[in-house]
């Protein structure tokens, strides 16, 4: 194979840097009319028709064709069936990787999930109640290729956050079912699951249908389709988030075997042709080491076709005058996904203030997150790690402001409700407090 990647070569001492820059991170969000309009028929279809058009969808765009939805959805004697003919390296990987996220999410919860309340000199009660969504639908992505990986990181966080029914849909284009993506919603506790997928299955768990129950959020990753859909349903469904083409940026000092950092770029390319692969660098030595290794390993690699086109597209070696200025230029990107490959991580992770996940030291490859070290590898996209956060316990619970008044409270709070209501015109909302004042005899 004669494969070449050459991901663009930049300078920050270079006079078109900032032009050169901004063109390489440009990538639109605008879903294509079509898709949309598709999305828009299905949506309204399924609303209209129920499980009716789901069968009509599944049998046209996954060749299944049943006579009912109850034959697409998967018992959990399957599941279980699924799990226990795993060969015993694989379970125990997927048993590993799921206690290593149900742990990390349990301190999660600890930390941030717990209601509170106090009261005040007066005797009022103040305080936040926490509780979990009743009903979430997880979307696992199926036909290029299968993430039982997706099913632990959006149904253990669910299921930790205390969620009653955790309902997964999953496409098998042709019927062919992942016998581990199977065997991780046995693991992570899913409730149940459907094998439909698109913008169909999006319709059916926010609008629900005779047989799949209307949920109350949604997440989880999918194609174009997928994503148009679950921004049409927000508003009578939460959802996670849009996600873009996935993202990694590794800042070097140049202490990091060049062939791991050459792989770790892989490890994004290799998804799909718009996923974008990073270096920040201050040694341009070290970039050019990169390149070699990039040369050399690309041949070897099952998906070189789509990781050449990824670098070429959209991967950047960008040389910068310093580590710092690598850490400054890191969070105007806001990357999904940030490896911090140096000798002294953690002199550089206090520059750091934008990113989904960040990865500490040479051997935190990201890959490892998106496995099995614990945290969620469902991470914000698109620079949106600006004002997001990775999928978490508290994206499956709900807080209810608490408040009780005493009546000595009512007397220190009315007047100030009175006048302030007064001042806006909204007498109701004035009189309702002034009837909870004392009356002077």
């Amino acid at each position: 194979m004669n494969l070449k990647a050459t991901p663009a070569r930049l300078s920050t001492a270079s006079a078109t840097f900032e032009a050169d820059f901004k063109a390489r991170l440009h990538w639109s969000a605008d879903t294509d009319a079509a898709i949309e309009q598709v999305v828009v028929d299905i949506l309204d279809d399924v609303r209209q028709r129920g499980d009716e058009a789901v069968l009509e969808y599944t049998r046209r765009f996954d060749r299944l064709d049943v006579a009912s939805l109850d034959a697409l959805e998967l018992r959990a004697s399957e599941l279980q069936s699924a799990f226990d003919s795993l060969p015993a390296v694989q379970r125990e990987a997927l048993e590993a990787a799921a206690r290593r996220v149900r742990s990390y999410h349990e301190a999660q919860k600890k930390a941030s999930g717990e209601s509170w309340s106090y009261r005040d000199a007066d005797g009022t009660l103040l305080g936040q109640k926490v509780t979990p969504l009743d009903r979430v639908g997880i979307y696992v992505p199926g036909g290029k290729a299968a993430y039982p990986s997706s099913v632990l990181m959006n149904a253990i966080p669910a299921h930790v956050a205390g969620v009653g029914e955790i309902i997964m849909v999953v496409p098998t284009p042709g019927g062919e079912k992942n016998t581990l993506v199977l065997a991780a919603a046995h693991v992570a506790g899913v409730t149940r699951a459907f094998t439909i997928g698109g913008a169909q299955a999006v319709a059916a768990l926010a609008y629900g249908t005779a047989t799949i129950p209307a949920v109350d959020k949604i997440t989880g990753p999918g194609n174009a389709y997928v994503a148009a859909a679950k921004r049409r349903v927000f508003g009578t469904v939460g959802i996670d988030m849009i996600a873009g083409p996935s993202e990694i940026l590794v800042l070097a000092d140049g202490s990091t075997p060049p062939d791991w950092v050459a792989m770790d770029l892989f490890s994004q390319a290799e998804h799909d042709e718009l996923a974008q692969s990073i270096l920040l660098c201050p040694d341009a030595a070290y970039i050019e080491r990169v390149q070699q290794e990039i040369d050399r390993l690309l041949p070897t690699m099952p998906r070189a076709a789509i990781i050449a086109a990824s670098l070429d597209g959209r991967g950047a070696l960008i040389h910068t005058k310093s580590m710092e200025e690598a850490c400054a230029i890191s969070n105007r990107i806001a990357p999904e996904h940030l490896e911090v490959s140096s000798r002294e991580p953690a002199r550089w992770e206090p520059l750091l203030r934008h990113a989904g996940a960040i990865f500490l030291g040479a051997f935190t490859s990201e890959s490892l997150g998106d496995y099995c070290a614990g945290p969620n590898h469902v991470l914000p996209t698109s620079g949106t790690a600006r004002f997001s956060s990775p999928l978490g316990v508290y994206d499956f619970q709900k807080r209810s402001s608490l408040i009780e008044v005493s009546e000595a409270g009512a007397q220190v709070l009315g007047p100030v409700a009175v006048t302030l209501a007064e001042g806006e015109g909204l007498q109701a909302h004035a009189e309702a407090a002034r009837l909870r004042l004392r009356r002077e005899p």
